[in-house]
């Protein structure tokens, strides 16, 4: 099978590529649109520089990258904004696409912290949403997971057909093989974590400044929320 996991920033979707990786019979990859995004786009973005000489930025070459298989399953982890309008999506059909969630408010203010005055843009919601009502798919909500790590694991494996494997719930602090460039500027959390745990706590507070780009982004999270699977 090929996976392809759909998040925006600031989510739980480095550690799911993690969980996935730990397994034995997965390939994972990490954003391989991102570097395409850039170039086309000009967005000025953290370590972009080092992306752009680091990584493919043919975006047909990346796209048939997508189609290849694992060993013998293949993870991709994905942001929905890096899609930009003319990129191909072909090769997502016959994906089993995944589409993991996060409240905004958590997003904005975590994406705050790393590269400030995200847009709605940045944060992928409204794009996430196309990208759900082209392909269809399941949707996961990141507090669940952290809630009941093993459950929601279990439930989501359950879902695609595929043998849960204990591997899943634990792995090696640091980085990894699979890890993009980026990964220095925004895994740092993730690298010393060894496993998805903690419930999340209250909701944060947005400074006004962004307020706004919470409003827009909530009705996106919400309409995909009510179809998340439930633990």
């Amino acid at each position: 099978m090929r996976i392809a996991m759909w998040s925006g920033p600031r989510n739980l979707s480095t550690a799911m590529m993690y969980s996935f990786g730990s397994r034995a019979d997965f390939t994972v990859m990490d954003e391989p649109f991102y570097a395409p995004y850039l170039k086309i786009s000009g967005a000025d973005h953290p370590v972009a520089e080092d992306i752009l000489r680091t990584h493919e930025t043919d975006v047909d070459v990346v796209a048939r990258s997508c189609e290849q298989s694992g060993t013998p399953h293949l993870y991709m982890k994905h942001m929905p904004h890096h899609m930009l309008a003319d990129f191909p999506l072909e090769w997502a059909a016959d994906c089993i696409n995944i589409h993991l969630i996060r409240h905004p408010a958590r997003v904005i203010a975590s994406y705050a912290e790393k590269r400030e005055a995200p847009t709605l843009q940045d944060i992928g919601f409204v794009q996430q949403t196309a990208l759900f009502q082209k392909l269809g798919g399941i949707v996961i909500d990141s507090t669940d997971i952290r809630a009941q790590p093993e459950v929601m694991l279990r439930a989501l494996c359950n879902e695609i057909d595929l043998p849960f494997d204990p591997a899943m719930l634990k792995w090696q602090a640091g980085p990894r093989s699979e890890d993009g460039i980026w990964a220095k500027h925004w895994y740092g959390a993730v690298h010393k974590s060894t496993r998805i745990s903690g419930s999340e706590g209250p909701l944060p507070d947005v400074p006004p400044d962004l307020q706004s780009v919470l409003d827009a982004a909530l009705p996106h999270y919400l309409g995909l929320y009510r179809v998340r699977l439930s633990p």
